[in-house]
């Protein structure tokens, strides 16, 4: 039984859901995902020009790649994603899927870190997006300063991680081990402004505002569902229409979750479009969130 809605913040139980991307090579990154990251077509959908594929791993989706071949590569220093994080079970899930995506022709390595919370390798796809594959350090490790959680970037040795974790058991298993979209990065031009747009206007909850040009936010007590950094958009404006980022998925629980948004929302005199089961609203750099219901079909997701 989920708790009622409440007026200023997200409900406990919100998620994260598919994060959308628009690409110009449909195959090449569909296939990428596939292969690099254990996931699975689950829909395929043309909407006029475009095609939507959503992949996933079991029943769950992941990522949508929306084929718009005309648009240009995002300008650098723009508004849009940092990373899209993707969180694993188990420590020999995400040794896996590591080892994968470090096997594949087109990633691109571009770290790994012990942050505390959580341990993470990094990527960036064929077409440049981030990549972040993690898993979470119980909470009953996060520790907790002045009411924030403490996070940290700690070398982590990625061989040496392999070494402890890597099965060929769980590499053979691929898309049938689960795995959800964790939490989402963005980048922004002002962390003032994406303070008042995600926390004071989404209702997260923010989790960490000392880290230098970065705030966190999340619900339920997580860590972060969603972060903004001004490390490379430093007073980046409203985002032109390109390849990347094209949608940014949050799930809740119930209706009235959606009901106690819409009311957030249009109380900070936020326009947003909302049809009963989700709420899409445009952020401050023109970043499209939808806020669906939970149980949202791959279906749903394709018609977004």
């Amino acid at each position: 039984m989920t708790a009622p809605a409440d007026e200023r913040h997200l409900n406990a139980d919100t998620t994260m859901g598919a994060v959308t991307l628009r690409v110009a090579d449909l195959v090449t990154m569909s296939g990428y995902y596939a292969a690099a990251f254990a996931m699975e077509p689950l829909e395929d959908r043309a909407r006029g020009r475009e095609v939507h594929r959503v992949l996933g791993r079991g029943t769950t989706p992941l990522v949508r790649l929306v084929h718009t071949p005309d648009l240009p590569v995002a300008a650098p220093g723009q508004a849009g994603l940092f990373h899209t994080a993707f969180l694993f079970d188990d420590a020999a899930a995400l040794a896996a899927t590591v080892y994968r995506a470090a096997q594949h022709p087109l990633s691109r390595f571009t770290g790994s870190a012990d942050h505390l919370v959580s341990e993470a390798f990094y990527f960036t796809d064929p077409e440049g997006n981030g990549v972040e594959l993690y898993t979470d350090r119980d909470r009953s490790e996060w520790v907790h300063e002045n009411g924030q959680i403490r996070m940290d970037t700690i070398a982590l040795d990625p061989n040496e991680y392999l070494t402890r974790h890597l099965t060929q058991d769980v590499v053979d298993a691929g898309p049938s081990r689960s795995g959800t979209v964790g939490h989402v990065h963005l980048q922004v031009g002002d962390i003032a402004t994406a303070r008042g747009f995600y926390v004071d206007g989404l209702g997260f909850d923010a989790t960490l505002s000392a880290y230098p040009g970065a705030l966190f936010a999340s619900a339920g007590g997580y860590h972060h569902h969603v972060a903004m950094n001004i490390w490379n958009s430093r007073g980046a404006g409203p985002r032109a229409a390109a390849l990347g980022l094209g949608d940014v998925a949050v799930t809740v629980p119930g209706r009235d979750d959606l009901d106690a948004l819409a009311a957030r929302l249009r109380g900070r005199g936020i326009r947003f479009d909302a049809d009963g089961r989700s709420v899409r609203v445009d952020d401050p750099w023109g970043t499209r969130v939808t806020v669906a219901l939970a149980d949202a079909t791959t279906d749903e997701v394709l018609s977004r």
